[in-house]
Protein backbone atom coordinates (compact mmCIF):
# COMPACT_ATOMS: atom_id res chain seq x y z
CA UNK A 1 0.00 0.00 0.00
CA UNK A 2 1.00 3.28 -0.71
CA UNK A 3 2.04 5.28 2.71
CA UNK A 4 0.72 8.83 3.27
CA UNK A 5 1.73 11.73 4.38
CA UNK A 6 1.07 15.86 4.03
CA UNK A 7 1.72 18.99 5.48
CA UNK A 8 -0.89 21.01 7.46
CA UNK A 9 -0.71 24.81 7.87
CA UNK A 10 -3.02 27.61 7.29
CA UNK A 11 -2.40 29.21 5.35
CA UNK A 12 -1.08 26.02 3.30
CA UNK A 13 -3.00 26.77 -0.51
CA UNK A 14 0.82 28.23 -1.20
CA UNK A 15 2.93 25.22 -0.13
CA UNK A 16 5.46 23.84 -2.24
CA UNK A 17 6.03 20.72 0.12
CA UNK A 18 3.71 17.81 -1.96
CA UNK A 19 5.80 19.06 -5.32
CA UNK A 20 9.41 18.30 -3.31
CA UNK A 21 8.05 14.95 -1.48
CA UNK A 22 6.91 13.80 -4.67
CA UNK A 23 10.18 14.21 -6.22
CA UNK A 24 12.09 12.94 -3.31
CA UNK A 25 9.76 9.77 -4.18
CA UNK A 26 10.31 9.68 -7.56
CA UNK A 27 14.42 9.80 -7.32
CA UNK A 28 14.47 7.35 -4.44
CA UNK A 29 11.93 4.97 -5.16
CA UNK A 30 9.38 5.48 -2.66
CA UNK A 31 5.75 4.25 -2.83
CA UNK A 32 3.84 7.44 -1.03
CA UNK A 33 1.41 10.12 -1.39
CA UNK A 34 2.18 13.70 0.06
CA UNK A 35 -0.54 16.46 -0.13
CA UNK A 36 -1.78 19.99 1.26
CA UNK A 37 -4.07 19.62 4.40
CA UNK A 38 -5.82 23.22 5.56
CA UNK A 39 -6.64 23.11 9.69
CA UNK A 40 -8.50 25.48 10.70
CA UNK A 41 -6.81 27.66 13.60
CA UNK A 42 -8.67 26.02 16.29
CA UNK A 43 -8.54 22.23 15.26
CA UNK A 44 -5.22 21.33 14.18
CA UNK A 45 -5.19 18.36 16.96
CA UNK A 46 -8.46 17.30 15.85
CA UNK A 47 -7.21 17.15 12.24
CA UNK A 48 -4.11 15.13 13.15
CA UNK A 49 -5.75 12.57 15.21
CA UNK A 50 -8.11 12.43 11.96
CA UNK A 51 -5.16 11.54 9.60
CA UNK A 52 -3.60 9.13 12.13
CA UNK A 53 -6.87 7.17 12.57
CA UNK A 54 -6.95 6.69 8.34
CA UNK A 55 -3.67 5.38 8.24
CA UNK A 56 -1.48 8.15 7.43
CA UNK A 57 2.13 7.45 8.49
CA UNK A 58 3.44 11.47 9.15
CA UNK A 59 2.61 15.14 8.88
CA UNK A 60 4.80 18.22 8.28
CA UNK A 61 3.44 20.98 10.25
CA UNK A 62 4.24 24.84 9.38
CA UNK A 63 2.17 28.33 10.52
CA UNK A 64 0.87 28.95 12.81
CA UNK A 65 1.05 25.01 14.22
CA UNK A 66 4.39 24.09 15.27
CA UNK A 67 4.51 24.60 19.16
CA UNK A 68 0.88 22.77 18.88
CA UNK A 69 2.62 19.70 16.89
CA UNK A 70 5.06 19.98 19.63
CA UNK A 71 2.57 19.91 22.25
CA UNK A 72 0.62 16.86 20.54
CA UNK A 73 3.50 15.03 20.84
CA UNK A 74 4.40 11.70 22.90
CA UNK A 75 7.98 11.11 21.83
CA UNK A 76 10.54 13.65 21.10
CA UNK A 77 13.99 14.03 19.24
CA UNK A 78 16.60 16.10 20.33
CA UNK A 79 15.80 19.29 18.20
CA UNK A 80 12.58 19.29 19.33
CA UNK A 81 12.94 19.48 22.18
CA UNK A 82 15.36 21.93 21.93
CA UNK A 83 13.10 24.29 19.72
CA UNK A 84 10.39 23.32 21.91
CA UNK A 85 8.49 23.11 18.37
CA UNK A 86 7.66 20.47 15.50
CA UNK A 87 7.65 20.40 11.97
CA UNK A 88 7.37 16.58 11.46
CA UNK A 89 5.59 14.23 12.92
CA UNK A 90 5.47 10.82 12.78
CA UNK A 91 3.07 8.38 13.74
CA UNK A 92 3.41 4.39 14.42
CA UNK A 93 1.46 2.56 17.12
CA UNK A 94 0.32 4.66 19.70
CA UNK A 95 3.54 7.21 19.15
CA UNK A 96 3.16 10.59 17.86
CA UNK A 97 6.98 11.25 17.44
CA UNK A 98 8.28 15.44 17.13
CA UNK A 99 11.18 16.70 15.11
CA UNK A 100 12.67 19.54 14.01
CA UNK A 101 14.27 19.39 10.72
CA UNK A 102 14.12 23.50 10.51
CA UNK A 103 17.36 24.33 11.61
CA UNK A 104 19.50 21.87 9.93
CA UNK A 105 17.48 23.09 7.21
CA UNK A 106 18.62 26.34 7.60
CA UNK A 107 22.17 25.34 8.69
CA UNK A 108 22.76 23.50 5.43
CA UNK A 109 21.52 25.87 2.99
CA UNK A 110 23.01 28.73 4.26
CA UNK A 111 26.76 27.18 4.43
CA UNK A 112 26.29 24.20 1.31
CA UNK A 113 24.31 25.74 -1.01
CA UNK A 114 24.97 29.95 -0.76
CA UNK A 115 29.00 29.34 0.56
CA UNK A 116 28.73 31.65 4.09
CA UNK A 117 30.27 30.19 6.41
CA UNK A 118 28.41 31.15 10.17
CA UNK A 119 31.17 30.29 12.46
CA UNK A 120 32.70 34.10 13.76
CA UNK A 121 29.59 35.87 12.47
CA UNK A 122 27.37 38.38 14.02
CA UNK A 123 23.27 37.03 13.19
CA UNK A 124 20.18 38.70 14.05
CA UNK A 125 17.68 36.62 13.94
CA UNK A 126 14.24 38.34 13.94
CA UNK A 127 10.95 37.41 15.13
CA UNK A 128 10.47 34.23 18.39
CA UNK A 129 7.41 32.04 16.57
CA UNK A 130 8.19 28.41 15.79
CA UNK A 131 10.34 29.19 12.70
CA UNK A 132 12.45 30.96 14.74
CA UNK A 133 12.64 29.03 18.05
CA UNK A 134 13.40 25.95 15.33
CA UNK A 135 16.42 27.62 14.32
CA UNK A 136 18.38 29.16 17.41
CA UNK A 137 20.26 26.29 18.51
CA UNK A 138 21.41 24.84 15.51
CA UNK A 139 22.02 28.43 14.56
CA UNK A 140 24.09 28.63 18.01
CA UNK A 141 26.11 25.20 17.36
CA UNK A 142 27.34 26.72 14.15
CA UNK A 143 29.39 29.08 16.46
CA UNK A 144 28.54 32.76 15.15
CA UNK A 145 30.44 35.43 17.00
CA UNK A 146 26.92 36.22 18.30
CA UNK A 147 23.37 36.02 17.70
CA UNK A 148 20.91 38.88 18.60
CA UNK A 149 16.54 37.63 18.48
CA UNK A 150 14.82 40.72 18.19
CA UNK A 151 11.21 40.04 18.40
CA UNK A 152 8.13 43.25 18.90
CA UNK A 153 7.79 41.42 22.20
CA UNK A 154 10.97 41.21 24.32
CA UNK A 155 9.81 38.65 26.78
CA UNK A 156 9.51 36.18 24.41
CA UNK A 157 13.17 36.81 22.38
CA UNK A 158 14.72 36.72 25.81
CA UNK A 159 13.04 33.18 26.91
CA UNK A 160 14.08 31.44 23.73
CA UNK A 161 17.61 32.82 24.87
CA UNK A 162 17.28 31.87 28.02
CA UNK A 163 16.34 28.30 26.72
CA UNK A 164 19.59 27.89 24.61
CA UNK A 165 21.81 28.94 27.15
CA UNK A 166 20.29 26.45 29.65
CA UNK A 167 20.71 23.28 27.76
CA UNK A 168 23.98 24.32 25.90
CA UNK A 169 27.49 24.13 26.95
CA UNK A 170 28.34 27.66 26.48
CA UNK A 171 30.74 28.33 24.10
CA UNK A 172 32.14 31.83 22.91
CA UNK A 173 28.85 32.91 21.20
CA UNK A 174 27.32 36.10 22.79
CA UNK A 175 23.63 35.50 23.04
CA UNK A 176 21.03 38.48 23.51
CA UNK A 177 17.82 39.97 22.80
CA UNK A 178 16.47 42.71 22.11
CA UNK A 179 13.15 45.25 20.73
CA UNK A 180 13.44 46.59 17.09
CA UNK A 181 14.13 50.31 18.77
CA UNK A 182 17.46 48.81 20.29
CA UNK A 183 19.12 47.63 17.03
CA UNK A 184 19.92 51.43 16.36
CA UNK A 185 22.95 51.65 15.75
CA UNK A 186 24.15 47.73 15.17
CA UNK A 187 24.95 46.01 12.08
CA UNK A 188 24.78 42.18 10.86
CA UNK A 189 26.61 39.83 9.11
CA UNK A 190 23.84 37.08 8.57
CA UNK A 191 20.33 38.73 9.26
CA UNK A 192 17.46 35.88 9.18
CA UNK A 193 13.79 36.75 8.79
CA UNK A 194 11.58 34.30 10.54
CA UNK A 195 8.85 36.04 10.53
CA UNK A 196 5.63 35.55 8.39
CA UNK A 197 6.18 39.24 7.59
CA UNK A 198 6.46 38.53 3.89
CA UNK A 199 3.30 36.41 3.41
CA UNK A 200 0.98 39.58 3.27
CA UNK A 201 3.76 41.87 2.16
CA UNK A 202 4.14 43.63 5.59
CA UNK A 203 7.44 45.84 5.94
CA UNK A 204 9.70 44.66 9.24
CA UNK A 205 10.51 47.65 11.54
CA UNK A 206 14.00 47.35 10.82
CA UNK A 207 16.81 50.42 9.59
CA UNK A 208 19.28 49.75 6.69
CA UNK A 209 21.93 50.18 8.71
CA UNK A 210 21.56 46.64 9.99
CA UNK A 211 23.27 45.01 6.78
CA UNK A 212 26.75 44.83 7.46
CA UNK A 213 29.56 45.02 4.26
CA UNK A 214 28.93 41.26 2.66
CA UNK A 215 25.83 40.80 4.57
CA UNK A 216 24.01 38.01 3.94
CA UNK A 217 20.17 38.70 4.07
CA UNK A 218 17.96 35.47 4.64
CA UNK A 219 14.15 35.27 4.39
CA UNK A 220 12.33 31.79 5.59
CA UNK A 221 9.46 32.79 2.79
CA UNK A 222 9.92 31.74 -0.31
CA UNK A 223 8.40 31.84 -3.83
CA UNK A 224 8.50 36.16 -3.95
CA UNK A 225 10.15 39.23 -3.18
CA UNK A 226 9.22 40.14 -0.20
CA UNK A 227 10.03 44.02 1.62
CA UNK A 228 12.83 42.60 3.62
CA UNK A 229 14.45 41.19 0.65
CA UNK A 230 13.66 44.80 -1.18
CA UNK A 231 15.27 46.43 1.76
CA UNK A 232 18.42 44.04 1.76
CA UNK A 233 19.23 44.25 -1.66
CA UNK A 234 18.53 47.94 -1.96
CA UNK A 235 21.36 48.31 0.86
CA UNK A 236 24.14 45.90 -0.64
CA UNK A 237 23.33 42.44 1.22
CA UNK A 238 23.46 39.52 -0.13
CA UNK A 239 19.53 38.22 -0.52
CA UNK A 240 18.45 34.67 -0.41
CA UNK A 241 14.67 33.00 -0.07
CA UNK A 242 13.61 30.51 2.34
CA UNK A 243 13.33 27.73 -0.84
CA UNK A 244 16.56 26.37 -0.25
CA UNK A 245 15.74 25.66 3.41
CA UNK A 246 12.45 24.21 2.90
CA UNK A 247 14.02 21.84 0.76
CA UNK A 248 16.88 20.76 3.15
CA UNK A 249 14.48 20.76 5.44
CA UNK A 250 11.91 18.64 3.55
CA UNK A 251 14.87 16.15 2.75
CA UNK A 252 15.30 15.92 6.54
CA UNK A 253 12.40 14.85 7.00
CA UNK A 254 11.57 12.44 4.26
CA UNK A 255 14.97 10.65 5.49
CA UNK A 256 13.08 10.31 8.87
CA UNK A 257 10.22 8.89 7.26
CA UNK A 258 11.75 6.67 5.01
CA UNK A 259 15.42 6.13 6.02
CA UNK A 260 16.53 7.35 3.05
CA UNK A 261 18.10 10.70 2.02
CA UNK A 262 17.91 12.63 -0.97
CA UNK A 263 19.53 14.87 -2.73
CA UNK A 264 18.09 18.00 -3.19
CA UNK A 265 19.79 20.43 -5.87
CA UNK A 266 17.91 19.15 -8.78
CA UNK A 267 14.97 19.39 -6.65
CA UNK A 268 15.41 22.90 -5.56
CA UNK A 269 16.26 23.92 -9.43
CA UNK A 270 12.85 22.26 -10.22
CA UNK A 271 10.46 24.10 -7.61
CA UNK A 272 12.39 27.61 -8.74
CA UNK A 273 11.74 26.68 -12.12
CA UNK A 274 8.10 26.11 -12.22
CA UNK A 275 7.61 29.45 -9.51
CA UNK A 276 9.24 31.30 -12.73
CA UNK A 277 6.35 30.21 -14.98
Amino acid sequence: MTDQYAVIGNPIAHSKSPLIHEAFARQTGQDISYERILAPLDGFDETVRELIKQGYKGVNVTVPFKFEAFQLANQYSSSALGAGAANTLSFKNQTIAADNTDGAGLVRDIEQNLNVQIAGKRVLLIGAGGAAEGVLQPMFKSKPKSITVVNRTLDKAIGMIKKVEAQSQFGNTILSACTFEELQGQAFDIVINATSAGLNDTALPILNTIFAKDCLAYDMMYGRETPFMKLAKDNGAQVADGLGMLVEQAAEAFYIWRGVRPETHSVMQQIRNLSQL
